[in-house]
């Protein structure tokens, strides 16, 4: 078996992603960050025991609003691969090596990032690359990202090769089945318009055909009044029982909007920081919350 050093000094699969060999525990396991929650489950799954994963983001913490400490700084510094999405995260947009990391965003087809008149996402970084970030809200997107994991941990650790394409292989299987559970769930609705707090799920009403109107573009900034009131339109015309809400940000806004058109609020997960369970199950839990609120049948 190759020691750690002889491992990681190599670059990986000709695209300019080498490791350095300081990107491995005592054990010769490579250390392996992973921006945010959905990217640590899904590092997890596909590198299994052959690789030590750290979360960059703490439970509870909005993703979006991460400063990085000396000590996180250290831990990019020290990774063998760094797993993100541009755009999500400034600070770890400007301190990730790009020598040593996987912008998940790369290996999917992306959608635009919304707009609101008046309304920007500078302080996110969404209008810097151009497009939505979330992609980890679409089941079959991340599947695709499981496969192209696989592969660039299989390219910087040949000796576990077979078992990160084995992995990716059958988290991407379970990510597939999790897609046709929604794509069967949503088939037949009485709505296929969603009200969302934040406009999050841009991926999720784009492989499922449904509508998605944000309140805000950015979850940390109140809308305008004239958002506000042109949502409130969308709403009542076609006839929307529930507002979403989310875990990390104030309820308030999206309260009052409720109350002007006569629906109710519902959480619905963006999965932007470690749920109760885990990403399938919580996807599951938004599944069960959307076929309710939108009227489904199937």
């Amino acid at each position: 078996m190759l020691t750690a050093g002889a491992l990681f000094s190599a670059t990986a699969c000709g695209d300019g992603s080498g490791v350095s060999e300081v990107g491995a525990t005592s054990d010769g396991k490579p250390e392996v960050v992973a921006a945010f929650y959905p990217l640590q489950w899904l590092t997890e799954q596909v590198g299994g025991s052959d690789v030590q994963v750290t979360g960059l983001t703490a439970p509870g913490v909005e993703p979006h609003d991460l400063e990085l400490g000396i000590q996180q700084v250290t831990d990019l510094q020290k990774a063998a691969l760094t797993v993100y999405v541009k755009g999500v995260q400034p600070a770890v947009d400007d301190a990730v090596d790009q020598e040593k990391s996987f912008d998940a965003g790369t290996a999917v087809t992306t959608i635009p990032a919304g707009g609101h008149e008046g309304e920007g996402e500078e302080e996110h970084g969404h209008d810097e690359v151009g497009y939505d970030p979330h992609i980890w809200l679409d089941p079959s997107r991340m599947a695709t990202v499981a496969g192209k994991l696989g592969e660039r941990l299989a390219a910087a650790d040949a000796a576990h090769a077979q078992a990160y394409r084995d992995r990716a292989a059958t988290t991407a299987a379970t990510l597939t089945a999790l897609d046709q559970e929604f794509s069967k769930g949503l088939a037949t609705c009485r709505s296929r318009t969603l009200v969302t707090a934040h406009e999050a799920f841009g991926y999720l009403a784009d492989r499922y055909k449904l509508k998605q109107v944000g309140i805000t573009l950015d979850p940390e900034t109140e809308p305008s009044p004239a958002r506000l009131s042109e949502v409130a339109k969308v709403a009542r015309a076609e006839g929307v029982t529930t507002i979403f809400t989310e875990a990390l940000v104030s309820p308030k806004v999206a309260e009052v909007l409720a109350n002007q058109v006569g629906a109710r609020t519902a959480v619905l997960d963006p999965l932007e920081s470690k749920p109760s369970g885990d990403y399938v199950s919580a996807m599951r839990d938004n599944l069960k919350t959307l076929r309710a609120a939108l009227g489904c049948t199937a």
